[in-house]
Order: C-alpha cells, then structure tokens, then sequence
C-alpha cells in the first residue's frame, strides 16, 4: 500500500537554495575575515596561523565527520585550532564573533530556489506538516539563512546536526522528527538532494525519500548506488507525486 503522508521533513542547502559562485572563492575570503576578527581582539602577538593551515584543519574535520557522524561544530573546531597554535586563552565570545564574521561572508553566496515559497504555501494549504533537518557544522548560521529567506513560518520543526550532535544520515536526526510530529515513518517523506545523507538516513528508517536533482550532478552512466524510492527534478513535482501516493491504491517508485 502507498505511505498516507502527512509529515514532510526538507533538506536546506541545494534542495531549497543554491549557491552561486565557486565555494573555494567564497572560503578565501571567508576565512581571511575570521583571522582577521582573531588577530583584531588582541591575539596578533600570542597567535600566528594563516588561512591555509585553517583551512586543513577544517577540511580534516568535515572529512572525519562524514565517517563517524559525530557534528562537534564549528566552535569546537576553530577552539582546537587556536589551542593548536599555543594559544589557550581566547575567549569564546572572540570565537563566535570569528565564526560570525565568516558566515556573513558564506551567507551571501546562499540563494533562495525561485519556487520555494510557493511551493511551501501549496503543501501547507494542503495540511502536510513541515520540518526541516540540515547537516551544517554551525546551528546559528542555519538559523539565520531561514530568517533571511522567511522560510521560518512554513517549518514546525528545525534540526541542524550541530545542534543535534550528528549528522544526517545518523539515525537521531530523522527520529527526533518522527518523534516531535508524534508520526510513523511510513506517514513522513524526506526530500533532499543528497542520497548517502538524505536518502540512506530517510530509508534506513522506512521514510519514504524523495531525491531532487535540480543541483545534482548525475553519474553520466545513470548507475545509482543507492536508489530512492522518487526521484523529481524540482519542487513543483513533489505536491503531484504526494497526490499520486494518496489517490492510487499502488507503490509509486
């Protein structure tokens, strides 16, 4: 029988905005507005690093993190760095103010999908429940890319695996959904553009996963390695493809 879905859990980046310019640009400058808040408040004499040895350092971590899951943020990370260095005593109010200064940089590269508010408005006159859960090292920037794109209204539920402590497709972050919408999996659907995150976590659950390609590279032999159960190239089809599972007493692939 087709899932009665009454649950809708949304992936943020590339699934509901884009970005635009190349994002090794954008961490340049990024990362050198960082350094500079650090060396501002008073660690140019105790600290000397530059953007390059951040920039491994973060990269090790976004790597390890795909391994074990674990999202320790990006707090943790830049304190380790510093302490790293030989310097133990910078503050975490200079921390956040570092981490603020880079994702004001980050943040203007992020646009919202043309059809994202619309669709959004659809499904919520239709009764669906939203939620959104996001693999971001760092809660507030997420927090503040959904105020900025008035995304907000449209979610009664919004989780980033900073907050949470892991990463999609750890199974927490999908049950904390499931258990926040008081829902079954087989009543949720999951759509993102990710299938080892999005998909894997959805499925390995019994969500029903819907992947969207719209920002998605396809593999030029068209082999997927893991298979969701719909597949759409843009949000306009995800209120037909619901309408299809609700009106056809058959499984929708």
């Amino acid at each position: 029988m087709n899932p009665d879905i009454k649950v809708i859990l949304f992936d943020l980046g590339k699934t509901l905005m884009y970005s635009l310019r190349p994002w090794p640009e954008v961490f340049d400058l990024a990362y050198a507005k960082l350094r500079k808040v650090i060396m501002d408040e008073g660690a140019a004499e105790k600290i000397k690093y530059n953007d390059g040895e951040f920039r491994k350092s973060i990269n090790n971590y976004y790597d390890q993190r795909n391994i074990d899951l674990i999202e320790l943020g990006a707090h943790s990370v830049l304190r380790e760095f510093i302490r790293s260095k030989g310097f133990n005593n910078i503050s975490d109010t200079i921390l956040r103010q570092a981490l603020d200064a880079m994702y004001a940089i980050t943040q203007t590269n992020w646009y919202l999908e043309d059809n994202t508010i619309e669709i959004l408005d659809e499904l919520n006159k239709k009764g669906y429940q939203m939620g959104l859960i996001s693999n971001a090292a760092d809660d507030r920037d997420v927090q503040q890319l959904i105020d900025r794109m008035s995304l907000r209204p449209y979610f009664d539920f919004i989780l980033t695996s900073a907050a949470c402590g892991h990463r999609k497709p750890h199974p927490l972050m999908f049950q904390l959904a499931l258990n926040h919408f008081s829902v079954k999996p087989e009543q949720t659907a999951m759509v993102g553009d990710t299938l080892a995150a999005d998909i894997t976590g959805a499925e390995n659950l019994g969500i029903y996963s819907i992947w969207i390609t719209r920002r998605v590279q396809l593999p030029p032999d068209g082999e997927l390695s893991i298979q969701p159960q719909a597949i759409i190239s843009n949000l306009t089809q995800i209120l037909p493809l619901l309408e299809d599972l609700r009106k056809y007493p058959k499984t929708v692939s």
